[in-house]
């Protein structure tokens, strides 16, 4: 086995192992027995009892020894663990993974966005809408796109990415009225990346820097959670237009290198609405002093 497939098996293992640690035997109607028990959740004899097979052959699976476990196999795990459909899909990704004899190499990431989707974004106004990479780089944006998401436009252009903004910038833990909730669903969608494709450069930079510098990243790592939120609403406290509530849909774009589309929206005629307007209004017009400032100081030169 080389070093890239070796790398997809433990990813398996290592998801078998979370998850198995976020069940007690009481949850799956086994009794708790006598005794300490050393690890916490099922043990791993509980859990091949479970799914049915023997507690040899997924000790391999959990080792990264065994890398061809068949469907019957990966969906009798998933009902043993309680998996919601996401998660069991998280599961069988993982195992095509383990199972393949060439591993696709790491590619690099793709940060050009057509001139096309530009325009998309600038028809959208006054939605708030901005594309992102795969491990949620903002490569594009409107303007109330960039700015509801406060402060980000402070940052250089290649240091915007939600879950650096999310984890590490000062504004976000209040602009976001269930901050806790969204960092959860940033996490499941990079690990849900990292199980796949575990040495993608990008992935590999961005989390090193996270787990260095954010506890809460680092404890939400290590959960294995692959949850995301595609659609929904997002309640913000913002500093320029004051609270909104704004329903969202995240869409991949496809022809592009695994990009995404998130949208903001309001019904016409609200509070929300208008809020919106005021933030591609502040939005525009803080852009447009920025490019006559520019240009004063380049005369000047």
């Amino acid at each position: 086995m080389d070093r890239e497939q070796h790398s997809s098996a433990t990813e398996l293992g290592r998801y078998l192992r979370a998850r198995r640690a976020q069940l007690t035997p009481d949850e799956v109607g086994l009794p708790a027995g006598t005794g300490l028990r050393r690890t916490p959740g099922l043990r791993r004899e509980e859990l091949a009892t479970l799914a049915r097979i023997s507690i040899d052959y997924y000790t391999r699976l959990e080792r990264g020894r065994e890398t061809h476990p068949s469907p019957s196999v990966i969906d009798s795990l998933a009902r043993a663990l309680r998996l919601e459909e996401e998660e069991h899909e998280h599961l069988r990704s993982l195992a095509a993974c383990a199972a393949r004899t060439t591993p696709e190499p790491p590619t690099a990431p793709g940060r050009t966005v057509r001139p096309g989707i530009k325009l998309l974004l600038e028809a959208m106004r006054p939605h708030p809408a901005h594309v992102v990479g795969r491990t949620g780089d903002v490569l594009a944006w409107n303007p109330g796109g960039l700015r509801l998401l406060s402060g980000m436009e402070d940052w250089p252009a290649k240091q915007r990415n939600i879950a650096r903004y999310l984890f590490l910038h000062p504004t976000a833990r209040d602009l976001f009225d269930d901050w806790s909730n969204q960092v959860r669903g940033c996490v499941g969608r990079l690990r849900a990346l990292a199980g796949t494709d575990p040495d993608t450069p990008d992935l590999v930079v961005l989390v090193g820097e996270l787990l260095l510098k954010s506890p809460e990243f680092a404890r939400l790592w290590e959960r294995y959670d692959v949850r995301v939120h595609s659609h929904g609403r997002k309640t913000f406290h913002h500093p320029d237009v004051g609270d909104l509530t704004l329903g969202y849909q995240s869409m991949q774009l496809e022809g592009t290198p695994d990009h995404r589309l998130v949208v903001y929206y309001a019904e016409p005629g609200t509070a929300e609405y208008d809020a919106m307007v005021l933030l591609d209004l502040a939005a525009s017009d803080s852009a447009h002093a920025s490019r006559i400032g520019a240009a004063r100081t380049g005369g000047a030169d």
